[in-house]
């Protein structure tokens, strides 16, 4: 059972990306922000635009990715990281469990 389990989970962190980069650059621009802080203290915090920015940075589109959030440089390459090594996780276990 754990196996499946497994196998939708990795075919989740596979798919997911690919669904973002099938949307066009400029899917998540309109709409109003989310943000709490914007919310409710009108204030942008540093997380504001990381969303958008990804978006953009996962369609090479660098110029916009930079004007809406600096961090979605670091945040991008840091969650690229994490997502190669649990896709990893996820695979040593299934081996496991084969054994």
């Amino acid at each position: 059972m754990k196996k499946y389990f497994y196998l939708f989970y990795v075919s989740g962190l596979v798919i997911a990306p690919l669904v973002l980069l099938l949307l066009p650059a400029d899917f998540f621009d309109t709409g109003e922000s989310m943000c709490l802080s914007v919310q409710l203290f009108d204030m942008q915090c540093y997380g504001c635009g990381m969303t958008r920015a990804i978006q953009h940075l996962i369609h090479f589109d660098f110029h916009d990715a930079y004007d809406y959030n600096k961090l979605s440089f670091l945040v991008v390459f840091v969650l690229f990281i994490v997502w190669i090594q649990e896709i990893r996780r996820i695979l040593r276990r299934l081996k496991q469990e084969e054994n």
